[in-house]
């Protein structure tokens, strides 16, 4: 088994770093919008399912963090992400007391620093939710963190701008995830999204097209017959389809298992190699919990049933009705201070008054010019990869 320096103490550039372990990262802010919002989507949109968590593992080297790993679902806004969080939350909350064993997000810095990929332009939305961004230092300074595990997808951008015509097929992985983990002595957790695909079908990309697009911080640009409805309604930039997600864990994977040498003897290509050998074992579990889980993406007679059983939340549980939710959300937590407040979803009206209360929200409605409010809201004071700490509750 090769050596790690599990035990040795942190670099000084890893110490002066660590103070992005609570930078941003607000327990009670996710807390919140998994009870006011998340849950409902989940609920009734989303109605995600977990299989295989029900003995959540365990860390094997106590004093450094798992590594979670999942797909990435192609040409979609992360709202997979952003569920298998908050249902991992609610379950952890369930079944031990506390979120100890919650992954924290390596997410690629773009989602972060650029203000049209935080929903609805809530703005450090990411962060406070305990994203951190996927820079090579903030990966070795996240391995000594003691609170958390980690969680990332390790195909990077590549994973999220897969065509449709890729569903399901694992970029090449990162090999920073397996140089780290046989490092540090930990093991890597696999799991697999199931039916994010289908959040944006039938998608596709363009290379020429994403050098542009990159320009303004978006590191993607969609070709499909929605974008046409993104221009004349900006709300459905964020849209998803409702598909039912499934994660579905895979087996555990010890890279010290697979290779003889030292951290210090490996050559890039052997690191490459290593990562393909976890890439293709990935590969394999994933098309059998496709083959178990994803011949039906939608179930819509459960969707239909799910709407039934909780029409009293009408339209909230729709994508037209999300950016007033998050928007008024983002009023009452982060601008006027709020805590321990529940949204009333369900008062007759309630969409409407928050129309009322966020007029800014009515800009996602208007066809082409619309995304110009959108646009001086979203940028004003938000330079790409600005590091200041905004709108700080306490």
């Amino acid at each position: 088994m090769p050596a790690t320096t599990a035990s040795s103490l942190p670099p000084p550039a890893i110490v002066a770093n660590q103070h992005i372990y609570d930078d941003y990262f607000e327990e009670e802010f996710t807390q919140t919008l998994d009870e006011n919002i998340l849950q409902l989507l989940d609920r009734v949109w989303f109605r995600s399912e977990l299989v295989g968590f029900e003995d959540f593992p365990q860390r094997n080297n106590p004093d450094r963090p798992l590594i979670f790993a999942s797909n990435h679902s192609g040409m979609a806004f992360p709202w997979d992400a952003m569920v298998a969080l908050s249902h991992l939350w609610r379950h952890l909350l369930q079944k031990n007391g506390n979120i100890d064993d919650l992954p924290r997000p390596l997410s690629a810095p773009l989602l972060s620093q650029t203000a049209l990929m935080n929903p609805y332009l809530v703005r450090d939305f990411w962060k406070k939710n305990g994203c951190v961004d996927a820079t090579t230092l903030n990966f070795e300074t996240m391995m000594y963190y003691q609170d958390h595990n980690l969680m990332l997808y390790p195909e990077g951008v590549p994973g999220i701008g897969k065509g449709f015509n890729r569903k399901y097929e694992l970029q090449r992985l990162a090999t920073s995830m397996v140089r780290l983990a046989l490092q540090h002595g930990t093991d890597i957790v696999p799991f697999y999204t199931i039916n994010a695909e289908y959040l944006n079908p039938y998608a596709y990309s363009f290379e020429p097209i994403n050098r542009l697009t990159k320009k303004i911080g978006i590191p993607f640009l969609p070709l499909t017959l929605l974008l046409l409805l993104v221009i004349i309604q900006p709300w459905a930039f964020y849209l998803a389809f409702p598909a039912k997600l499934t994660f579905v864990m895979g087996t555990r994977i010890r890279p010290s298992d697979l290779t003889d040498k030292t951290v210090d003897e490996l050559s890039r290509e052997e690191y490459l190699d290593l990562s393909e050998q976890v890439r293709q074992q990935m590969q394999g579990e994933m098309d059998t919990a496709v083959a178990a889980h994803g011949q039906k993406p939608y179930r819509w007679g459960e969707l239909w049933q799910r709407i039934k059983e909780n029409r009293r939340f009408f339209p909230f549980f729709l994508p037209f009705a999300w950016p007033a939710m998050f928007t008024e959300f983002e009023r009452l937590y982060v601008k006027e201070g709020r805590r321990n407040f529940r949204m009333q979803l369900d008062r007759p009206g309630a969409w409407l008054r928050m129309l009322w209360r966020n007029p800014i929200t009515l800009a996602y409605f208007i066809p082409l010019l619309g995304w110009i409010p959108l646009a001086i809201k979203g940028y004003k004071g938000n330079k790409l990869g600005q590091q200041q700490k905004a709108y700080r509750s306490n």
